[in-house]
């Protein structure tokens, strides 16, 4: 008999990313897909993040031969400013300076291809209704609409239906992003001014915000973020038409925009908006993508956090896999990197909506709640939106041109300048250092060329899933106790080696010291 394959749930980035990775790994892997591709979907602005996954994944140079829009950066009209700003990739980003504004049925169509070549047998048309456990609460097989397939193991991407959320009862929302969309595509809309023309268009208004993502031969996906009970209410009066179009005319710089263009599809709503699950993994099962977590598009994150959350998802299923011992502590180290980036974009989300104090309205007063929020302090906050993170090339950007809650504004005043203290005096070979409040080292399962090995992890407020550490520096870290010298310790590191290693020794275990004393991880009894 042969042996189960892997059962994905979806054929979005999510899925077909996941999907592939497995394949090439060896694994027989089923993809079910609900729909046929191509098929519409909205979402169509990417993140440069995402362009190194697309090359791992070896579909980079199909993107870039369909002819999507390069997309520099993004155009706003929000804040103090009334007048358009833009922020670009190339600032912080050299490698990747550049993403694109994708035509998602094509876009998604390679991205499935890509899964049938790498050796995934994809059904498309074929609705998966439920997964099935055993008595142990493990998953093994997908119910369809004709037949119960047999699972190995599950991975739910089936996007913001949540098959496995709803099932299971997974699902919070996030009650700070009350929101829903209305969106259509227009044609023969005008484009910003170079070197803006393949820029997204993000326009606050009273009500609150409308995208203007400039597509290939002319398309423009245009959309309306409104709080909930307001769009419903604009929707039963005037139609989902007349609503968008109402949304569109008080955002003077979209409406010039698109004064000449015409509607060509659409309009659609969306009215399922962010949440989080409360679980992403159990026993043979792990959740990816929009089946996880979904955050308000400001940032244009959903691709992203697809591709990401699935590449670290083929991971965790081979490694739990080959060593069924580790299942449980990949498990959660997965669900600590999705929550964490997840909780980045969340972040950064929530502090924008905060910071925009131009427009008095009923939208924005009910997103300028932040310094009352006691779900995060604003230290937490600032780690979230800005610390401890790779630059996505906008993060200052944005917050700059709002005026941030008080609150917040003194944490990252605080929190710089301790910094900037730190690297100013740094650890001396006398100084007796050690761990400070809250931070642990533990044992766990870190990422090595795309896999999970067992290794070493340094929990902190910026690195709840466990910074890896090499054999070394977890050698090093283990000896801080506060008594012990940062000579002795290093001392300690380099007994029995050779004298040719041990000046390289002393310089690595230096660093890595000096690098956590700054970043705070690493202190000086008072």
């Amino acid at each position: 008999m042969s042996e189960a394959p892997i059962v994905v749930i979806g054929g979005g980035p999510a899925g077909s990313c996941a999907s592939a990775l497995l394949a090439r790994r060896g694994y027989p892997v089923t993809l079910l897909e609900r729909e046929r591709f191509p098929r519409d979907h909205v979402g169509e602005s990417l993140l440069p993040a995402s362009i190194p996954i697309l090359d791992d994944l070896g579909v980079l140079g199909r993107v870039r031969q369909a002819g999507f829009v390069v997309k520099r950066g993004a155009t706003m009209v929000w804040g103090v400013d009334r007048e358009p700003w833009s922020w670009y990739f190339s600032e912080t980003n050299a490698s990747n300076p550049h993403s694109y504004q994708v035509w998602r049925p094509e876009f998604d169509a390679i991205l499935l291809d890509n899964a049938r070549i790498a050796g995934v047998e994809v059904r498309e048309r074929c609705a998966a209704t439920g997964v099935v456990f055993d008595d142990s609460g493990t998953a093994v097989a997908v119910r369809c609409v004709d037949e119960t397939l047999p699972a190995r193991y599950v991975v739910d991407a089936s996007g913001q239906g949540g098959l496995l959320s709803r099932q299971l009862g997974l699902r919070v929302w996030d009650d700070f992003f009350r929101n829903l969309a209305v969106y259509a595509y227009y044609q023969g809309g005008d484009r910003l001014r170079e070197p803006d023309d393949g820029n997204i268009l993000i326009e606050s208004q009273s009500d609150g915000w409308i995208w203007n993502i400039p597509l290939r031969d002319g398309w423009s996906s245009v959309g309306a973020v409104v709080d909930s009970e307001t769009g419903q209410e604009g929707i039963r009066r005037l139609g989902a038409r007349g609503f968008l179009e109402e949304q569109i005319a008080a955002a003077p710089q979209t409406a010039k925009m698109l004064a000449n263009a015409r509607l060509s599809s659409g309009p659609e709503i969306v009215r399922d908006w962010s949440y989080r699950c409360r679980s992403l993994y159990g026993p043979g099962y792990i959740l990816v993508g929009d089946a996880g977590c979904f955050i308000d598009p400001l940032f244009s994150s959903g691709v992203h956090l697809a591709l990401t959350s699935a590449s670290l998802a083929a991971a965790a299923v081979a490694s739990s896999l080959s060593d069924p011992g580790m299942a449980g502590p990949v498990g959660q180290v997965y669900q600590q990197l999705y929550y964490k980036e997840y909780g980045h974009f969340r972040e950064l989300a929530r502090l924008f909506y905060s910071s925009n104090r131009t427009a008095d309205s009923y939208f924005w007063e009910a997103r300028r709640l932040l310094d009352d929020d006691p779900s995060l302090t604003p230290r937490q906050s600032f780690i979230q939106a800005v610390a401890g993170q790779p630059p996505r090339g906008y993060e200052r950007a944005v917050l700059s041109h709002g005026l941030a809650p008080a609150a917040f504004g003194r944490s990252v005043t605080n929190i710089e300048a301790e910094r900037r203290r730190r690297s100013e005096h740094p650890l001396q070979p006398g100084d007796r250092p050690q761990l400070a409040e809250g931070v642990v080292l533990q044992r766990q399962p870190v990422l090595s060329d795309g896999d999970f090995v067992w290794g070493y992890g340094l929990v902190t407020d910026g690195h709840p899933e466990g910074l890896p550490c090499s054999g070394l520096v977890a050698r090093l870290l283990h000896g801080l106790d506060g008594k012990t010298t940062v000579a002795e310790g290093i001392a300690r590191l380099c007994q029995g080696l050779e004298p040719s290693a041990t000046r390289q020794i002393e310089e690595i275990a230096l660093e890595a010291l000096q690098i956590l004393y700054v970043d705070g991880a690493v202190c000086t009894p008072s």
